[in-house]
């Protein structure tokens, strides 16, 4: 199960309290059980893999192609389709809906969302440059970005020159996010701190694909309540 991922959407923030007076800003997914709808088999494709169905539409926004398709697999129709490679697709089924409680032994997670979409943007608010001297002299160019080509040899500006332009709306993974907390009743899961993107935002959530030996905040804190039990040697 830790193949395959969750879509979620971004609720808001809030924050987490601990008996240590500790407080931790915490992103809020509200994250709907995933469905299998095909499970793709190496004969057929020449690869193993899973299609999962996220989120609920309405009939009539559905293409006559894709109410076939969801009709031929005898299922309810789903807003958006995601496959994952998998490298044993003997335990998944059609029909068989996975939500969060395939994190439940797993602590951290990777994202991955939409950032928040900024428009035109110049080179000191996208890029963090300095802009020209606030100076005399310095004549209707306080905030540009200086020179960007080169003299006749070359004589082009090349590719990635950090520039002017369109600011954020990317897509962008975030690696070993902390697991806060689960609700399956409500279908809720609480991540350490924020995530790229503004409400409604669609979230991937994958099991972390780095395994990192990092301590959760609950384990912090019975490790520094066990220090305290056990006597220091030093100071006898």
């Amino acid at each position: 199960m830790t193949e395959i991922a969750l879509i979620g959407k971004k609720i808001g923030m809030t924050r987490e309290f601990y008996k240590t007076g500790q407080l931790v800003p915490v992103t809020v997914l509200k994250v709907e059980k995933a469905r299998v709808i095909q499970v793709i088999d190496e004969q057929t494709r020449g690869y193993k893999a899973v299609q999962l169905g996220y989120g609920k539409i309405k009939n009539s926004k559905l293409t006559k192609a894709m109410k076939g398709f969801f009709a031929k697999k005898n299922t309810e129709a789903k807003k958006k389709l995601k496959e994952f490679r998998v490298k044993d697709t003997e335990t998944y089924k059609e029909g068989n809906e996975f939500g969060l409680e395939i994190f439940k032994d797993t602590k951290f997670v990777d994202t991955r969302s939409r950032t928040i979409g900024k428009g035109f943007a110049g080179a000191m608010k996208r890029w963090n440059f300095g802009g020209l001297r606030a100076s005399h002299g310095v004549s209707v160019s306080h905030r540009a970005h200086g020179s960007t080509g080169h003299s006749q040899d070359p004589g082009k500006v090349f590719k990635g020159k950090k520039m002017a332009g369109h600011m954020g709306d990317r897509l962008r993974t975030m690696l070993n996010i902390e697991i806060i907390k689960t609700d399956l009743e409500n279908e809720l899961l609480y991540l350490k701190g924020s995530i790229p993107g503004s409400k409604n935002t669609e979230v991937i959530v994958k099991q972390s694909v780095k395994n990192i030996n990092k301590m959760t905040i609950l384990e912090k804190i019975a490790a520094a309540e066990e220090a305290k039990k056990t006597p220091d040697k030093k100071k006898k």
